[in-house]
C-alpha cells in the first residue's frame, strides 16, 4: 500500500482488475455524479431508478428499478461498489469499494464527463464476461 494521504491509503490492484473496472464502469448506464457521490454517502435504489436518477444526474435516461438494480449488482461483482449494511443488515443503499474511489477520484481528476464512450470491442467484451460471469 501507498500512502494517499494522512488518513486514506490506496491500494494497488493488479492491472487486469483495474482494466476490467474500468471497462465495467465505460458500459455501465451511469454518469460519474453517482460513483462520486457515492465516494461521499451511500445512495439508495430509489434515487437512482427512475425520473429521480436523471434529476440527481446519476442516469442519461430513467432506468427501470429492476435494470438499475441488476447493473449496480454486476457492478458489486466486478468489485467497484458494495452494499451498505445498518443495524439490521443489508439496504437498498450503495456505496463505491476503494477501488471504485480510485477510479472516481481518477476519472473526475482528469477532467471526464464519466468516461470516454465505451468502443464496440468494449461492449462486446464486457456482454461476454457479464454472460457467462467470468472474470476478464
Amino acid at each position: 500500500m501507498t500512502a494517499h494521504s494522512s488518513t486514506r491509503q490506496t491500494i494497488d490492484y493488479p492491472a487486469r482488475t483495474v482494466q476490467r473496472a474500468e471497462q465495467a464502469m465505460r458500459c455501465a448506464p451511469f454518469r460519474l455524479a453517482l460513483f462520486t457521490t457515492m465516494v461521499q454517502q451511500s445512495v439508495s435504489l430509489a434515487a437512482i431508478a427512475g425520473n429521480a436518477g436523471v434529476e440527481h444526474q446519476y442516469t442519461p435516461k430513467p432506468l427501470s428499478e429492476l435494470i438499475a438494480e441488476a447493473e449496480l449488482l454486476w457492478l458489486i461483482q466486478v468489485g467497484l461498489l458494495r452494499r451498505e449494511v445498518d443495524g439490521q443488515g443489508l439496504t437498498d443503499s450503495f456505496r463505491v469499494t476503494p477501488l471504485g474511489r480510485q477510479l472516481a477520484q481518477k476519472w473526475q481528476e482528469q477532467g471526464h464527463a464519466l468516461r470516454t464512450a465505451p468502443t464496440l470491442g468494449d461492449r462486446l467484451q464486457h456482454a461476454w464476461s457479464r454472460w457467462f460471469r467470468l472474470p476478464i
